[in-house]
């Protein structure tokens, strides 16, 4: 882009009377993330919107999906007055090859796609509970050797999980409600972000393994 000045950092997102954009003076809150695909259109993850700008400033955009939803302003051009811009898209494919990651790899544990994977409910006592009221409990104990995989691990309440302590659900006869699994790479990608824009989500879906729980 040319531009007078540095780009500012200045973005729009909505709709802004000429292209349907809204327009802000700092980042929106929550911030928008954008997803990206490779050329083959496989999902590698979310990206910013000041990466995705680095993509289409270096014409490394293959296609994109959804109508803009970010614009980027950039500085004033001395010679036109006019100010330069970038529309970004909700969905983004980049050319250059795949990461190996993108064919569906093993995603990383944490405790926030955790209690989204069993929709923010302790699997024992079934009672719903806020993010910060929920724990990460081992199936089988690390005590006893179980490992710190997404197919040993579920959602518990402080208070169950206390109960259960260093045994096993049987041991504990504490039979959980549902059976820990580890989601697909599509669905960690819905579950690791809870500001989803409807195209980028209608795109995930369709991706989604048969019987996905995160299809319903």
């Amino acid at each position: 882009m040319e531009t007078g000045n540095p780009l500012q950092g200045l973005i729009d997102t909505a709709a802004d009377s000429a292209a349907g954009l809204q327009t802000h003076t700092s980042p929106p809150t929550p911030p928008v993330r954008l997803l990206a695909l490779d050329a083959h259109g496989r999902v590698l993850e979310w990206i910013s919107w000041q990466q995705a700008s680095c993509l289409y400033s270096r014409d490394a955009v293959a296609w994109t999906l959804g109508e803009p939803c970010i614009r980027v302003r950039g500085g004033t051009n001395r010679l036109s007055g006019l100010r330069s811009h970038l529309d970004l898209h909700p969905i983004i494919a980049a050319r250059g090859h795949a990461r190996t990651r993108a064919i569906d790899p093993t995603p990383h544990l944490s405790n926030g796609a955790l209690f989204a994977r069993d929709h923010f409910l302790c699997l024992y006592c079934g009672q719903p509970f806020a993010r910060s009221q929920l724990t990460r409990d081992h199936v089988v104990p690390l005590s006893h050797g179980g490992a710190d995989c997404w197919e040993n691990v579920v959602s518990a309440c402080s208070h169950c999980n206390a109960r259960k302590a260093a045994r096993t659900p049987a041991q504990a006869r504490m039979p959980l409600l549902a059976v820990p699994y580890s989601p697909s790479w599509v669905e960690h990608m819905i579950l690791s972000n809870r500001h989803i824009l409807a195209d980028q989500m209608a795109f995930l879906k369709a991706q989604l393994p048969r019987r996905s729980r995160c299809s319903q």
